[in-house]
């Protein structure tokens, strides 16, 4: 018995001391997006970045979401906006943008390259930095040519960049009158919780 003790005393308690007076640090998961990361029209703790967190807490994985969503913005806004964002550390980068792009017509190209310019200032910034892509689609009323080659901006980013791809952050919910707001656009509370089973099951496994 004595000596389960001192083998107790020696290998336990330094561990437990340790962890009490250097707690582990959180990492964090930046989620940069539009008004979908924002939680239009509802409140953030409703929106599904808030409830990542939480499936976070359950598992007790040691990460703090920091939700960068701003409604309306576009790629060319994201990417003016990124620096300022950048401030504090980011381990993980959920980007979500371009859906305002598309249906405003913006040049694909254009946005293409906002958003591969966001994706490298992020990696320059902190080179060991975990990126997953939120694909997006627009509505074929904005052509069938458009809306094609729209959609295989994300995959295509993914692939060049080492990301890990959502293919469809609205898979789901998009076209659905029972889980989207007034305007037919914007997830309501049942659709935010879709779109977050989503992006777990690409975030959880970068954890």
């Amino acid at each position: 018995m004595k000596k389960i003790l001192v083998t107790f005393l020696i290998f336990i308690l330094p561990g437990f001391f340790t962890s009490m007076i250097f707690p582990q640090q959180k990492k964090n998961i930046l989620f940069f997006g539009d008004s979908l990361t924002a939680g239009y029209g509802l409140s953030q703790e409703q929106a599904f970045p808030n409830l990542i967190q939480i499936k976070i807490n359950e598992i007790k994985a040691a990460y703090s979401i920091v939700n960068a969503g701003l409604s309306g913005e576009t790629s060319a806004g994201g990417l003016n906006r990124i620096d300022w964002v950048l401030s504090r550390p980011v381990d993980i980068f959920v980007l979500e943008l371009g859906a305002n792009d598309g249906l405003r017509g913006l040049p694909l190209e254009s946005t293409r390259k906002n958003l591969q310019g966001i994706i490298d200032k992020v990696k320059q910034k902190y080179p060991n930095v975990k990126i997953v892509i939120a694909g997006m689609m627009v509505p074929p009323n904005m052509g069938e040519t458009y809306s094609g080659e729209f959609l295989k901006i994300y995959p295509e980013l993914a692939e060049n960049n080492k990301a890990s791809l959502i293919p469809f952050l609205l898979a789901g919910v998009a076209g659905n009158p029972d889980l989207n707001q007034a305007d037919g656009i914007h997830p309501n509370i049942e659709g935010h919780q879709i779109v977050t089973e989503n992006v777990w099951s690409i975030l959880k496994p970068l954890l």
